[in-house]
């Protein structure tokens, strides 16, 4: 049998990229499974919360209001107060 200039599965730096490559694989997912995890986690907070009387809407807006950078979220809220008059809404 002729030998081919075609890397083989068995060189040592074809086994350390699949060896790298299925580490990469699963350590996405591990992340993907916590991911989910914590996804639920959060879903039993905002049912709680629902539980308690809470506005689940309200509370969505708040956490992603505080992600927002404060000069961004006052710009957004003055144009749509702005919009809001336009509209004569307020």
């Amino acid at each position: 049998m002729a030998t081919s200039a075609a890397v083989r599965d068995d060189e040592p730096a074809t086994k350390f990229a699949k060896d790298q490559l299925k580490s990469i694989i699963e350590r996405i997912e591990r992340l993907e499974e916590e991911k989910k995890a914590i996804s639920d986690d959060i879903r039993d907070v905002y049912a709680e919360s629902k539980g308690n009387g809470y506005d689940v809407k309200a509370l969505r807006t708040i956490v992603r209001m505080r992600k927002q950078d404060p000069n961004e979220r006052a710009e957004a809220e003055t144009i749509l107060e702005t919009y809001l008059q336009a509209l004569g809404m307020i």
